[in-house]
């Protein structure tokens, strides 16, 4: 008997690891997917992630590339990236697959909803980035520049700070669900957040500070967005989360 659960045990452990090589393997033909066919559009999708900065830049200044490969690398690593923000989808599809066996099925009706909006709001945090931080930061940054002192930023460390920018606000924006979900398990209720908030409010600029490059604007424009998300957060937690004691008598 120990023999045949030892080899049961044994069986569902390599079953687990060919399942994640199936879904990791289909990851990557998805992302592959999207980014040949970007790949030759490489410096016309640099030029337009530039296009914040360069219209704040002096005329007769431009970027440049220290980096001798930096011209070729650089703009295919934006490529990549965008395309790993494209294929989130389908990303997160595949790690549903995989975690959803394990799930009950009223874990399962909370969870895929969660990911659709949780990816919602990341592009979201990521079209807040660019359309309105970005802007103000290169307006800010380019017009306060000492005198006699010519803004030619490298595009590499161009592509460095707007994907910290991106990844920093896509993440920021996820504070709804993690609000949710402090309610939905337990953890915490709404009462309690509401009584924390002068606490939240100086972690959400704290966080700020240490997300985002260390400049105010940027800082306070995440900042901002992330103390009115926890609030939204808050409203949907008392709308739809449950405590665990009210679900077990609802059931």
């Amino acid at each position: 008997m120990p023999t045949q659960q030892a080899n049961n045990s044994e069986s569902s452990f390599v079953s687990h690891l060919v399942e994640l090589r199936t879904r990791l393997i289909h990851a990557l033909i998805g992302l592959l997917v999207i980014f040949l066919p970007l790949s030759p559009f490489a410096n016309d999708i640099y030029s337009l992630v530039a296009q914040p900065l360069l219209i704040h830049m002096p005329s007769g200044t431009s970027m440049v590339a220290i980096e001798v490969i930096s011209p070729f690398l650089t703009p295919l690593k934006l490529t990549l990236m965008l395309s790993v923000f494209i294929s989130i989808p389908w990303l997160f599809y595949q790690v549903w697959l995989f975690i959803a066996p394990g799930l009950y099925q009223h874990e399962q009706k909370v969870a895929l909803p969660l990911v659709g909006i949780g990816t919602c709001l990341f592009y979201s945090g990521m079209l807040f980035a660019y359309f309105i931080v970005m802007p103000l930061i290169f307006q800010f940054l380019t017009a306060t520049a000492p005198e006699g002192v010519a803004v030619m930023t490298d595009i590499s460390k161009y592509l460095d700070f707007v994907l910290t920018l991106f990844f920093a606000f896509g993440a920021a924006f996820q504070i709804p669900i993690a609000t949710f979900l402090l309610v939905k398990t337990g953890v915490s209720t709404p009462k309690q957040l509401a009584e924390k908030r002068p606490y939240i409010i100086v972690g959400v600029f704290v966080l700020g500070m240490l997300l985002t490059p260390p400049d105010i604007i940027s800082q306070t424009l995440l900042a901002l967005p992330m103390w009115f998300l926890f609030e939204a957060g808050l409203l949907m937690s008392k709308k739809f989360a449950l405590s665990p004691a009210k679900a077990s008598t609802t059931d």
